[in-house]
């Protein structure tokens, strides 16, 4: 296959000369004129054109590691995933059960597909790039999860997702993919990378970013949860004489509610343009830091010659494989979501399915691939594949389903469980101190594991929104049977004054 790369792949080329180009352009060129202007990697080359069955499967099967290999093992559940859907539709655990599995191939084909195109990219572009794909599952699972959201009908007792109300389950996602990425992934990235190397070494430019970034990010998602907390106790609840709970203060639960609401809107449109801004600063402001850290952990990677030997996918292969696994995950998702309030009925609480179970699956692809990188001494990369989907969750993933949400008139918000905020907060300042010396080793990764599992054993006892919450409407309420009415302060002296003469 032709290439339109004619630069050199020596890495002296890529230190500190530059190196001139028919554009006129050299090392220091910002990315996106080289993106616009289509560079071609040399390693994502495959020397063929169009599409090719065998050559697909046979690229698809072998895919980027052992671990994706075996992993292909697991697509037979996927057709009976969809069998099950329409001809046993009275088995729903059945149901959730093959489609969680299904949905590891789907998400792997999906991670090494935007690997093969990230290969014919420039190497910060193709990171980036790689990175989003990942995400991709994430966001089909955000969208499908607001879409069926319902609100709890008048009369039903509503509160939690196995009433329709799947809200509590998004923001618990949301939070845990953060959790997953840091705490799991990248505890075994440290844990894997530090069986083969004593002590793997990282560039500041990628952990001091991304630890900064995803603190920025906290601090957004931490704001509406705390505007709650603090104000929840001013909308004072008066048990009345009359048998009926009276607000005594104009600031009702549901002003709060609505107050609420706004805020989340406008902190998700605010931390969009920050994932904006991150973007341009990794694409522009620290290409030529990025390019280098990239290259040089490349040059490093200890399967490197048996990486570049691999058989690549040709551009339309990379499409169809995009496409595929794209539909697969979609449908799989939708039967996931479908299959929720069967699952939460049988005994698995809201929390642990949103904060544990769920951000596991989406997350398989990503996992996967920057623990592969870790193995193989790529420790850069495999640091940014943990810190890259937790900075997008939070400044980009989660704001969107919250603009979803309103565009769809459905009360997203980000009013998070105090519990599950205060994990994320000090799951990042865990991961910041370990990311403080530039290095880590096998110990690291255990420690953060653990944490990851202590988490996970608290997120199966917590009660589901509808028994109790931290910061929910719900907890304003007197009791379970009373009633919130909202009611004027010289209409609520006159009944008092007419209940007394009752008296």
């Amino acid at each position: 296959m032709p290439t339109t790369n004619t630069n050199s792949h020596d890495p002296a080329d890529h230190g500190h000369g530059a190196r001139d180009t028919s554009d006129g352009s050299n090392e220091n060129t910002a990315l996106l004129p080289s993106f616009l202007r289509g560079e071609i990697a040399h390693e994502g080359e495959s020397g063929r054109h169009g599409f090719h069955p065998r050559h697909f499967i046979a690229v698809s099967y072998k895919s980027s590691n052992v671990v994706s290999q075996y992993v292909n093992f697991l697509w037979p559940f996927v057709p009976l995933a969809i069998i099950f859907r329409y001809t046993l539709p009275s088995h729903p655990l059945w149901i959730f059960g093959l489609a969680y599995v299904g949905m590891i191939p789907s998400a792997n084909l999906l991670g090494f597909a935007g690997q093969e195109f990230a290969k014919k990219m420039p190497k910060v572009a193709g990171t980036l790039i790689e990175t989003t794909f990942g995400s991709i599952v994430e966001i089909i699972l955000f969208v499908v999860l607001i879409v069926k959201h319902r609100e709890p009908v008048e009369g039903e007792d509503g509160g939690n997702g196995d009433e329709g109300n799947l809200i509590p389950i998004i923001q618990a996602a949301i939070l845990g993919s953060i959790l997953t990425n840091l705490l799991l992934c990248l505890g075994l990235c440290f844990f894997v990378g530090g069986l083969r190397k004593t002590t793997q070494k990282f560039h500041a430019a990628i952990s001091e970013t991304g630890n900064g970034l995803l603190l920025v990010a906290a601090f957004g998602l931490l704001i509406p949860s705390a505007f709650y907390s603090a104000l929840k106790g001013e909308t004072t609840i008066i048990k009345g004489s009359l048998g009926f709970v009276i607000a005594e203060t104009k600031f009702t639960p549901e002003i709060l509610q609505r107050d609420i609401l706004k805020i989340s809107q406008v902190t998700s449109v605010v931390l969009i343009i920050a994932f904006g801004c991150y973007l341009l600063f990794n694409a522009r402001s620290q290409h030529s830091v990025f390019h280098e850290v990239i290259e040089t952990d490349e040059h490093g990677d200890l399967d490197r010659e048996e990486d570049q030997a691999r058989m690549r996918y040709t551009g339309t292969e990379t499409t169809v494989a995009l496409i595929i696994s794209l539909v697969f995950a979609t449908l799989l998702l939708i039967y996931l979501v479908e299959q929720i309030e069967a699952v939460v009925e049988s005994g698995v609480p809201d929390q642990f399915l949103g904060l544990i179970l769920l951000p596991l699956v989406e997350k398989a692809a990503e996992h996967l691939t920057a623990i592969d990188e870790a193995y193989d001494g790529v420790i850069n990369v495999a640091l940014y594949h943990c810190l890259g989907p937790s900075i997008q969750t939070a400044l980009f993933n989660g704001p969107l389903v919250v603009i979803v949400g309103w565009i769809l008139h459905k009360p997203m918000d980000l009013n998070f469980e105090i519990f599950m905020i205060v994990l994320v907060v000090l799951g990042i300042l865990v991961v910041g101190n370990f990311l403080r010396d530039g290095e880590s080793n096998w110990l690291e990764g255990v420690l953060l594991v653990i944490v990851y599992v202590i988490i996970a054993i608290a997120s199966w006892y917590y009660p589901n929104p509808d028994v109790a919450t931290s910061n929910g409407i719900e907890g304003l309420a007197a009791s379970a049977n009373s009633k919130n009415v909202t009611i004027d302060r010289a209409l609520l002296k006159d009944l008092l004054a007419m209940a007394n003469l009752n008296t």
